[in-house]
């Protein structure tokens, strides 16, 4: 095992590592002069970017989502697309379309707002399934086709879509299969009333300049160094294990919550589960994934994969219960690096 962490040393000197984790945490703390509280929020987000995967976000109107996502884009320098998602939205004016010119008699391509660095995806539940699609098809291929012609969207690419779990009226749930695609579902809660305390201050107070911390080429290269962190074969075995556990908790010794369970996460989810740890690592400063990482991210990436039965709804179980208990119950593995 020791080889391998040479190996990785060699392609990234421990130099190179602590400089790109000290600019990822340069970058969190400029977007936290602006952004009060909301800590795991931000860390998951920056897991995310890291992990080239996409946030679903679930909490009230208010909570400084858009905020977050529009200060992210000036630190990096990236583009920032919002779009308001309501039930009379065309999967054009996602993703775009083609225009006829008078003028020159020939038909140009207008590309819509999903061709950003940071997309924030308002409210998605309340446009339709058709919308919907088109926006999770551009998560997973990061490419549009329109007319037969194919766009690339830029890189970095990251989608941060939001839910109200207040108001239903009006909504169309995002189905299982659809929701998969996102790689965490993190809730977002109010703040303290130290916290708001501060908000408060700081909206009444002078506008605060950001200072831009790196480039969208910068972010690339460091994605492509966090690739590069080492995952030890007993801890993607622990993350399976995990996983196998929301399908069949029977055979982990979980007989009590089989009956609460309909449908269990996917391979994604163990797929999104190890990349997230290895991006948790790199945000750490470490060239290596420890459990504690997996069990950290745990309940943000398979919580929105477990489909409850009507039996655990009844009973007024939540999915986040039933993971914590998994994860009670499954042995870690020893600790791959002492």
């Amino acid at each position: 095992m020791s080889d391998n962490i040479a190996n990785w040393s060699g392609h990234h000197t421990p130099k190179m590592l602590q400089d790109n984790s000290e600019l990822m945490q340069r970058l969190l703390y400029e977007v936290k002069r602006v952004v009060v509280g909301q800590d795991l929020f931000l860390e998951r987000v920056l897991v995310a970017i890291l992990a080239q995967g996409h946030i679903l976000i679930e909490g009230v109107p208010g909570l400084a989502k858009t905020l977050t996502v529009n200060s992210l884009a000036k630190v990096i320098q990236g583009k920032f697309q919002r779009i308001q998602f309501t039930p009379d939205l065309l999967p054009a004016d996602l993703i775009g379309t083609r225009v006829y010119n008078q003028r020159t008699s020939e038909f140009s391509t207008v590309l819509g707002p999903v061709f950003a660095n940071l997309l924030l995806a308002d409210e998605i539940n309340r446009a339709p399934a058709k919308v919907q699609s088109a926006l999770l098809e551009v998560m997973q291929e990061r490419q549009v086709t329109i007319a037969g012609q194919t766009h690339q969207v830029p890189k970095p690419f990251l989608v941060l879509a939001t839910q109200n779990p207040i108001e239903t009226e009006g909504t169309y749930p995002l189905p299982e299969a659809q929701v998969d695609r996102f790689m965490m579902k993190v809730l977002v809660n109010y703040p303290s009333e130290n916290e708001e305390f501060v908000i408060v201050q700081r909206q009444i107070g002078p506008l605060i300049e950001l200072a831009s911390i790196m480039n969208t080429e910068q972010l690339s290269a460091i994605q492509l160094a966090c690739k590069a962190g080492y995952v030890d074969p007993a801890l993607i075995q622990y993350a399976v294990k995990i996983v196998a556990a929301t399908r069949y908790p029977e055979q982990f010794g979980l007989e009590s919550i089989a009956p609460y369970i309909s449908f269990g996460a996917s391979p994604r989810g163990t797929i999104n589960l190890i990349e997230g740890a290895r991006a948790l690592a790199f945000l750490k400063g470490r060239p290596y994934v420890l459990p504690q990482d997996i069990k950290d991210l745990a309940v943000d990436v398979l919580r929105h994969r477990i489909v409850l039965s009507y039996e655990a709804i009844s009973l007024g179980k939540t999915t986040d219960d039933l993971i914590h208990l998994l994860l009670a119950t499954i042995p870690t593995p020893s600790q791959p690096l002492q």
